[in-house]
C-alpha cells in the first residue's frame, strides 16, 4: 500500500478547523505534545512501517 499524497480528505477545511481548535488555549509545549500524540495515534492507525517511512521521507523533504 503506497502513501497517498493526492488530496484525499473528505472535508479538508473542516479538518483544519478542528486541528486549530484542538490547539486552542494550549501553550507551546502542550501544543507540541498534542502534535506528537496525534502523529503516534495516526501512525498506529496506518500500521504499515513502509507507508510510515515513506510519509516521514516526504515530510522531511518538504522541510528546509
Amino acid at each position: 500500500m503506497p502513501l497517498i499524497t493526492d488530496a484525499h480528505l473528505e472535508s479538508p477545511d473542516d479538518f483544519y478547523e478542528a486541528l486549530i481548535a484542538a490547539h486552542d488555549g494550549l501553550d507551546e509545549a502542550a501544543s507540541h505534545a498534542l502534535n506528537a500524540r496525534l502523529v503516534l495515534l495516526l501512525a498506529n492507525h496506518i500500521g504499515s512501517l513502509d507507508v510510515l517511512r515513506e510519509a516521514l521521507a516526504a515530510a522531511r523533504a518538504g522541510v528546509g
